[in-house]
């Protein structure tokens, strides 16, 4: 995969798209610096439809609450997002028309939806209005014309990534897609066509690196003393998560959770000693689907042991469609995605066929949350496309992944939540208990603790609303059902939850929060969701994320190492972070926990940080003792440490 080519066009992207929705609204009367009457009738000399009456009033509207730079930036990204899914969706055939959007089968840049415009079979398409736009030669409208349909006819089996455009999205649409330099023309000329069929990578990549330079904007005005906001949040803490560390979350926590309950599937799911030999040399084959990156459990003491094997009576008991999993930080999906692919191979070796392991998984095992919108659509994208991968056929099931952005309850219509629980006093409570829960919402993401309800009744009325002629009917499904279903998400417990949290210090907004709910890890969010990942967990359930090792030694977060020692929390085996050497380090400290002569401990402490940066710890590695020894050394060394670091970075740079 050719990231150099992935990141220049990503970064390039987001400016031109940017740049062409802005100079889309001109058109429309909008600028940043000012907007012309919304009830006009006509803009510069253009009478309006009442369709872009419509849409320009819904654009106005949601500057008047956003701001003009940030609707500007969501209406770039979400056709951004929009051609990343098209082109995946094209190169890999899973278009249901089976006509190209972007290219003709030899990849060139002339649409074949152009050239079969006549031939079309899509829902909503008038075929006179085709016919009238060739007779013209208007082929670059017939072309926004033909996009535009295809989306909404998209919006059928994808309508968390193709939601219909009829709004705002539509009006803003950038002209001129079919010259040479357009966006879509750099997408195929820069991004070659095989980086396209392996929808994880190129969707997350795609994703990091358009945020980069936003990013990078964030933290220069942060320098400023420019705080954060919640808009700016996924661009600050969002970062793709490298392709072995997810394998080896995943494997060493739901796959665990599975073989230490079901042992005669290892034979299925593990590789033998040869074929673990060929991977790790770099013969890798693309069909192989076991899990290279599982560690084999360490030798225990017989009375863990035995603790062990009541724990493991658990989850023999459990079956692959009762599993429950979760990213709670999903981004652009990747740890979803391979969390599907894990589940198959349990389904699979359970006895399950591919149609009935895929759809049992997107309706019952599978769960992610993100706070940006834009991510969570790539995620659940990413579901949907992995799920078509197993199944040719899943775009027909009618089925939905439980993949979702949080949602905030600030502004909900009030009309349409008295219509909802009409009257129902268990109703009432539930929504106004979720309506307060869910309150800045995007602020906090999965951070969030809702009170259990009774779901059930909830979907039941929704259910019942469905086919109503109420006039707040679309506004309750339209905004209260994603509040409950993000609620729900919340409130539940899962078996395994893993997943790549955000690196930040907590917001003004989100301090008060974590000092009431999190005080013993209130200094760093990622540190904050060690525990609520924890919270997620059934009793016997796996957490599973990348964390840095800070709280293993400061002493600002010993109330969290003391809690996290706590019985409750008995699951827990390890915690991991991006560099470091696992062997070295762990059998180090073993190596070192007899010497008593403190000062030969200090330096054989100090070599074994530098050479392996710890990455897990469990509770056989350090006792108490030999945690205020290493906490107290790391105290006293940290500016030895970085002159260190310091002085090997010059002697590098002087080779």
């Amino acid at each position: 995969m050719d990231k150099n080519a992935i990141k220049k066009f990503a970064v390039w992207a987001r400016t031109e798209l940017i740049a062409r929705v802005s100079l889309k609204g001109v058109e429309y009367g909008i600028t940043e610096d000012n907007i012309e009457a919304a009830n006009a009738d006509s803009v510069g000399g253009k009478v309006l439809t009442a369709d872009e009456k419509k849409q320009r009033q819904a654009l106005i509207a949601e500057i008047n609450d956003k701001g003009y730079k940030q609707v500007m930036e969501e209406v770039a990204y979400t056709w951004f997002n929009r051609f990343s899914a098209l082109r995946f969706m094209e190169v890999n055939g899973y278009l249901p028309s089976h006509v190209r959007v972007f290219t003709d089968e030899e990849n060139n840049f002339k649409p074949q939806i152009i050239t079969e415009a006549i031939h079309l079979d899509l829902d909503g398409l008038d075929m006179e209005k085709v016919y009238e736009l060739k007779d013209a030669e208007k082929t670059e409208e017939l072309y926004k014309y033909l996009l535009i349909v295809q989306c909404n006819a998209l919006n059928k089996i994808l309508p968390g990534m193709f939601q219909k455009i009829a709004d705002y999205t539509e009006l803003l649409l950038p002209d001129n897609l079919l010259r040479e330099g357009s966006v879509i023309q750099q997408m195929i000329e820069l991004i070659p066509e095989d980086d396209w069929k392996d929808a994880v990578q190129i969707i997350g990549w795609l994703y990091q690196y358009y945020n980069s330079e936003k990013k990078d904007d964030v933290f220069a005005a942060l320098k400023k003393n420019v705080k954060i906001t919640k808009e700016n949040i996924p661009a600050a803490t969002q970062l793709f998560t490298p392709d072995w560390i997810v394998r080896y979350m995943v494997e060493n926590s739901l796959g665990r959770l599975w073989l230490e309950g079901h042992p005669e599937a290892s034979e299925q799911l593990l590789p033998t000693e040869e074929e673990q030999s060929a991977y790790a040399a770099g013969n890798r084959d693309p069909e192989d689907a076991k899990w290279h990156y599982y560690l084999e459990e360490a030798e225990q003491e017989p009375e863990v042991q035995a603790q062990l094997a009541e724990i493991r009576k658990e989850y023999a008991a459990l079956t692959p469609d009762r599993l429950k999993v979760i990213d709670p930080c999903s981004g652009s999906g990747h740890i979803l995605a391979y969390m599907f692919d894990v589940l198959m191979k349990i389904y699979e070796s359970y006895g399950y066929t591919t149609r009935e392991a895929v759809a049992s998984i997107v309706e019952n095992n599978l769960y992610g949350l993100d706070i940006d919108d834009r991510a969570a659509q790539l995620a659940y994208f990413s579901v949907m496309m992995k799920a078509r991968q197993y199944d040719r056929r899943f775009f027909s099931r009618g089925i939905q992944p439980h993949v979702y952005a949080i949602v905030e309850s600030n502004h909900v219509d009030k009309f349409a939540v008295d219509y909802f629980c009409n009257g129902d006093a268990k109703l009432t409570t539930a929504m106004d208990t979720i309506i307060s829960e869910l309150h800045d919402a995007k602020e906090y993401g999965s951070i969030l603790t809702v009170t259990p309800q009774e779901w059930s009744a909830l979907y039941d009325r929704f259910v019942e609303i469905t086919e109503d002629i109420n006039m707040s009917r679309e506004v309750a499904l339209r905004e209260l059902l994603p509040l409950v279903q993000v609620a729900e998400t919340l409130a539940q417990r899962y078996d395994t939850v893993v997943t790549n949290p955000p690196y930040m210090a907590p917001t003004e907004h989100q301090k008060p929060y974590l000092l009431k709910n999190f005080k013993a890890s209130k200094n760093d969010m990622a540190m904050a969701f060690m525990e609520r990942n924890l919270a997620f967990c059934n009793k016997q359930g796996y957490s599973a994320l990348i964390i840095f090792p800070t709280w293993m030694f400061l002493a600002s977060y010993e109330k969290l190492r003391k809690k996290l020692g706590d019985k409750k929390y008995e699951a827990i085996d390890e915690y991991i972070k991006i560099y470091g050497k696992v062997d070295e380090w762990h059998q180090g400290v073993k190596d070192i926990r007899s010497i008593e002569n403190i000062k030969e401990w200090e330096n054989k402490m100090f070599d074994l940080h530098q050479k392996c940066k710890p990455i897990f710890i469990d509770d056989i590695v350090m006792n108490d003792e030999e945690w205020n020894k290493f906490e107290k050394w790391y105290e006293e060394n940290k500016d030895r440490l970085k002159h260190y670091k310091t002085k090997k970075k010059n002697e590098r740079g002087a080779r």
